[in-house]
């Protein structure tokens, strides 16, 4: 008889963490594996953040932090909120957290009771069903397609609402399907949203600056809602600053407390050289940064080569993403079809498939609502890239 608890054995390991961990252990078994399923920048944390690190370290900062935050990074997130996405947020409405992961669980865990449900869009981040179940919610997933460019419409939300639903999580830009959602189609959502005044927001933009369509655009920032939305963001992905897990919330002042008050039972305060670090990448101005251009140029260059090269694949279907670091296509082409040995039934085989035969590491789009896709991160250099589309489509040549 098992000692663990429900809980534990109700949520499921994560499938890009699983997908890298099998990817390691072909590695150290000496095999040329190429990894396209991690989500973070391979890009170095920028040298005046480090230095603002070292700087700390130096000053001796290195004691207990308060649960909520530095003041003086709470402060400053509020500013840059107020003077990049126009919201008004004080800074006693902030929560700064071990990452944005943990600014979203700790919501989830703060509002959800028993039986609440919460809507996503699918394709959704992997993490927040499984958070939704730790807070013993009901996950409710709109589905979504490469038709409509992954984005769901004001019609499919209203339909989802109930008199149980408690949240509406969003994600923009996205993982996995690097869509962005633009002013006109949050407007939309609001409208829906503004009727139903028992539901709350999580706005999820962790992938902010990582935008090629222009401006970036939060649901906070319609009237009608604005007081029942959490923005959640952080500095990982646009600051290449994943391993200093800072993330932060803005929400209505009794969350934000309630967030304080659990995160207190549980980590307390964040990393108090990661916070200082992380205060110089919040005053970052992001149109004077050289760093973070060209980090988001190369991004982009990647993005078009990846394309590229998928659509020279036939029966693969790509997206055209606006944001983030991945292309999320359509590969249900290849199921049914097999080589001497092995048949494709799903997007699990099609990923161990490639895996094996071609040595390159994707994640399986069931993993994120869409069994019919896989998730493709271009997180990685050119020539990475170009020799693991060159293998996927060799050992895809092979299957009949």
């Amino acid at each position: 008889m098992s000692a663990l608890s429900e809980r534990i054995k109700n949520i499921s390991e994560s499938a890009t963490l699983e997908m890298t961990r099998k990817s390691r252990e072909l590695k150290s078994q000496g095999k040329n594996v190429i990894n396209l399923s991690i989500g973070e920048p391979d890009f170095n944390t920028p040298e005046n953040i480090k230095d603002a690190a070292k700087e700390a370290i130096n000053a001796n900062q290195t004691h207990y932090t308060p649960v909520s935050g530095i003041l003086e990074l709470r402060k400053a997130i509020a500013e840059k909120l107020k003077n990049d996405n126009q919201l008004d947020f004080t800074y006693q409405q902030v929560v700064v957290s071990n990452g944005a992961k943990q600014s979203i669980a700790n919501a989830l865990l703060c509002l959800v009771n028993p039986g609440d449900e919460v809507i996503v869009p699918a394709p959704f981040w992997v993490s927040y069903p499984e958070m939704v179940k730790l807070a013993e919610g009901k996950f409710v997933e709109i589905k979504s397609t490469i038709k409509t460019e992954f984005k769901i419409t004001p019609d499919q939300l209203e339909a989802a609402i109930t008199p149980k639903t408690k949240i509406f999580m969003i994600n923009s830009p996205n993982n996995p399907s690097g869509t962005v959602y633009n002013r006109e189609d949050l407007e939309g959502l609001a409208k829906v949203l503004e009727k139903h005044k028992h539901v709350y927001i999580i706005s999820d933009e962790i992938y902010e600056y990582i935008n090629y369509s222009g401006k970036h655009e939060s649901i906070a920032q319609f009237p009608g809602i604005k007081d029942r939305v959490i923005v959640v963001n952080g500095v990982s992905k646009g600051f290449a600053m994943t391993g200093w897990r800072i993330g932060y919330m803005a929400a209505p002042l009794d969350i934000a407390q309630a967030c304080d008050t659990l995160q207190g039972q549980i980590t307390s305060g964040a990393s108090s050289i990661s916070q200082l670090a992380s205060l110089r990448a919040v005053r970052t101005v992001p149109a004077t940064s050289k760093e973070l251009n060209e980090m988001i140029a190369k991004f982009k260059e990647r993005r078009d080569l990846v394309l590229e090269k998928l659509k020279s694949i036939p029966g693969i279907l790509p997206n055209n993403p606006d944001g983030a670091f991945y292309v999320f296509p359509n590969v249900s082409h290849y199921f049914g079809k097999s080589n001497d040995t092995e048949t494709i039934r799903n997007d699990v085989d099609f990923c161990f498939y490639l895996l094996d035969k071609a040595l390159v590491a994707l994640v399986p789009g069931s993993a994120f609502g869409n069994p019919n896709c896989v998730r493709i991160s271009y997180a990685t250099s050119n020539e990475n890239l170009e020799e693991a589309l060159n293998r996927m489509k060799k050992a895809l040549a092979d299957l009949s």
